[in-house]
């Protein structure tokens, strides 16, 4: 087995020298949770045990990250207050569905992330208990796929749902640690697109992969939930250094996301959204070509050249830089547009957003 990075070696014994004085002060285990999914056969369940104030002494009363548990928004919250958190690491959890428990460990960031079978929820959104020792009992929210479910969607985030002018270092920076929530611009017509999909495929998993941090989950869920998008689990990336660099890679997270929700859900054909900022298009048509019977279509929001050149430094899209990823006439359907609105109006003339298309 290879050794660690030294930059998971370094953090590692930050957090557990951070761990043992926290704890030594009176602080203990406090479980955040995320939005989970299934089928009615397994459940996968996310969330992330960090260590809390006594007596529950902090920032906000409630933070899971599940649409459920988001009932006061807090809109005027910086977005460092975030990323200001103490991971305990390797705590066992409990995940409690009715009379069937299951149990998990936190990683070295406190991610838990846990699929079992044997749950017995019906299609549909529903609660489960997510219990760490010490710790008050937490609610979340997951969804039950309908077996019958044929057409999904997956979509990106930054640039895509929520402009962010992302990866630029300094804007990045400021957009994600300086500005308030409240400040976050939606990009117009997604979230009507969205809506419209769900409308003509009931039951249809919604899904959002981004590169964004966990630490981020519970604002983008305010987001999502203040600009009307359609509920659904999202699947980010641990923020910091990994086992294997300083950096996390964004295209091998996506790469996975897609790949695993193709394993997860072998008969739903899913509609990609992205944009061209960054790599999104081969992504999505890597993907394609080598699952084309797992993909319905590709829509890809084209920045504006202002939002080209925070997003790379350039004025266009990085398929313009490297070319169009090749594809053969009649395969995969790709639409491009500057907004929902327009993506909207190609995939319904293809009748992807027809119901009995």
């Amino acid at each position: 087995m290879a050794r660690p990075h030294v930059s998971a070696v370094v953090e590692d014994a930050w957090n557990s020298q951070r761990e043992r004085m926290l704890r030594r002060r009176g602080w203990a285990s406090r479980v955040v949770t995320h939005t989970g999914y299934g089928s009615t056969e397994w459940l996968r369940v996310f969330a992330r045990v960090l260590l809390g104030r006594p007596h529950g002494d902090d920032d906000e009363p409630r933070q899971d990250a599940t649409y459920g548990g988001l009932r006061s928004p807090f809109y005027r919250r910086r977005g460092w207050r975030a990323f200001v958190t103490a991971p305990a690491m390797n705590v066992p959890v409990e995940v409690r569905v009715g009379h069937v428990i299951a149990h998990g460990r936190s990683d070295r960031s406190g991610h838990v992330d846990l699929t079992f079978r044997g749950h017995g929820l019906p299609p549909g959104w529903h609660e489960v208990t997510v219990i760490a020792p010490g710790g008050d009992p937490v609610q979340a929210s997951v969804v039950i796929v309908e077996p019958d479910a044929q057409t999904g969607l997956i979509s990106d985030i930054d640039d895509t749902v929520i402009s962010t002018s992302l990866p630029r270092p300094m804007i990045a920076a400021w957009n994600t640690f300086f500005r308030h929530e409240s400040a976050r611009r939606v990009v117009p017509g997604m979230a009507p697109l969205y809506r419209t999909f769900c409308e003509a495929h009931p039951g249809a998993p919604v899904v959002y992969v981004s590169t964004g941090a966990w630490n981020t989950a519970p604002t983008l869920t305010r987001f999502l939930k203040r600009n009307g998008f359609p509920m659904g689990p999202l699947l980010l990336t641990d923020w910091g250094p990994t086992n294997t660099g300083w950096f996390r890679s964004g295209q091998d997270h996506k790469r996975a996301c897609l790949d695993r929700l193709a394993r997860d859900f072998p008969d739903v054909r899913w509609v990609l959204v992205g944009d061209d900022g960054q790599h999104d298009p081969r992504i999505y048509q890597d993907f394609a070509a080598a699952r084309p019977d797992r993909v319905e279509a590709v829509a890809i929001r084209e920045l504006t050249p202002a939002e080209q050149v925070l997003s790379h430094g350039l004025p266009m899209s990085t398929e313009e830089l490297t070319g169009r990823p090749a594809r053969d006439a009649g395969e995969t359907l790709v639409v491009h547009g500057p907004d929902g609105y327009a993506l909207q109006r190609l995939l319904r003339s293809a009748q992807v957003l027809d119901p009995t298309g």
